[in-house]
C-alpha cells in the first residue's frame, strides 16, 4: 500500500505562547489539530470527512517520518519505513478519541508499534534472542557515530568494542545479528558473468557413492569369512538378481533352505561389519 505524501500546509497554532507550546510538546513542529479532530469525530463517512482526515495526515506526517528515521540502517529502505509509519499514522488518526488526551501521546506508540511489527513480520528471517538484539542495537549506533561522513572507513571490531564498552565477542555477535533481518533465496541469480547460475547451483550435494564405498569396505571381511557356497548364493541373489527358487534349482536344495542361508549369511556379514561376533555365547557354529 503506497501512501502519497501530500504538500504540507501550514497550520496556525491556537496558542500565542510559543515558548509554552515548545515546552509542552515533544516535537517542535507538532501542529495544534484538536479542532480538526473535533470536526472529524462529528462527521459521517463521506467526502468532507475524508478531506479533514487528509488534512490531519498532512499535518502529522513529519512526525511519522521522524519516527521512521529512527529505524533506518536495519535492512529496510527509509522510503519503505516511511510508508509503514504513514500507515501507522492513518490508523492512529482513525482510532484517536479527542476526549482522551493529546493526539501525539497516542500516535507515537501506535506508529512505533506499526514499524516494529513490520520488522517482526516481514524482515526478520531468524529469531534472535533479546540479548543479541541489544548487542545489535549498540553496535549499529556505534557504527553510525564512528562513521561521521560518507566514505569513512568501516570501524574495526576493536574500535567498536572500545566505543561501546562491549567485548570483541559481543561486538561480533551484534554485527552478525545485523545481517539476520533477511535471507537470500536459493533461486536468486548470482552476479553478472555467471551465466544465470543461482545460489543453489553453488551448493554441494550429498554423494551417495561414498556411502556405497563404505558399505562395501565394511562387508568385505564378513564375506571373506563365509563358506564358499554361501558366498556363491549371495552373489547369485544380489549381483545376478536370481530368485531363490532358481538358486535352489542350481544347487539342488530347497528354496526354504536357500532363504535360511541368505538370512544367516547376511546376519553374519552385518555382525562382522558392526564389530560383533556371529557366534554368541551358548551357540556353536553349525557345520556346513
Amino acid at each position: 500500500m503506497l501512501i502519497e505524501t501530500p504538500a504540507i500546509r501550514p497550520v496556525t497554532p491556537q496558542s500565542t505562547d510559543s515558548s509554552a507550546t515548545a515546552t509542552r510538546r515533544r516535537h517542535d513542529d507538532a501542529p495544534d489539530t484538536m479542532a480538526l479532530f473535533g470536526r472529524l469525530a462529528g462527521l459521517p463517512d463521506g467526502p468532507e470527512r475524508d478531506a479533514v482526515r487528509d488534512e490531519l495526515v498532512t499535518a502529522w506526517l513529519p512526525m511519522a517520518h521522524r519516527i521512521a528515521g529512527r529505524f533506518r540502517d536495519r535492512g529496510e529502505s527509509l522510503e519503505d519505513l516511511r510508508q509503514v509509519a504513514a500507515l501507522g499514522l492513518v490508523k492512529a488518526i482513525d482510532r484517536f478519541d479527542p476526549e482522551r488526551g493529546a493526539f501525539e501521546s497516542y500516535a507515537v506508540p501506535t506508529i512505533t508499534g506499526e514499524v516494529k511489527r513490520h520488522f517482526r513480520d516481514r524482515m526478520w528471517a531468524l529469531r534472535v534472542p533479546r540479548r543479541v538484539q541489544e548487542l545489535r542495537n549498540k553496535v549499529r549506533v556505534a557504527r553510525r557515530e564512528l562513521v561521521q561522513s560518507p566514505g569513512s572507513p568501516e570501524p574495526s571490531v576493536a574500535a567498536l568494542a572500545a566505543h561501546t564498552g562491549l567485548t570483541e565477542d559481543e561486538v561480533t555477535a551484534g554485527m552478525e545479528a545485523l545481517e539476520s533481518f533477511s535471507t537470500l533465496s536459493l533461486d536468486a541469480e548470482l552476479a553478472a558473468g555467471d551465466d544465470g547460475y543461482s545460489l543453489a547451483d553453488t551448493l554441494g550435494a550429498a554423494d551417495t557413492s561414498y556411502d556405497t564405498v563404505i558399505d562395501r569396505e565394511s562387508a568385505k571381511e564378513g564375506l571373506r569369512k563365509l563358506p564358499e557356497r554361501e558366498r556363491a548364493i549371495l552373489y547369485m541373489r544380489f549381483f545376478e538378481d536370481m530368485t531363490q527358487s532358481r538358486i535352489a534349482d542350481c544347487l539342488g536344495i530347497s528354496q526354504m533352505h536357500v532363504s535360511r542361508l541368505i538370512s544367516r549369511s547376511c546376519a553374519r556379514v552385518r555382525d562382522e561389519a558392526m564389530g560383533q561376533r556371529a557366534v554368541r555365547p551358548g551357540h556353536a557354529a553349525r557345520p556346513r
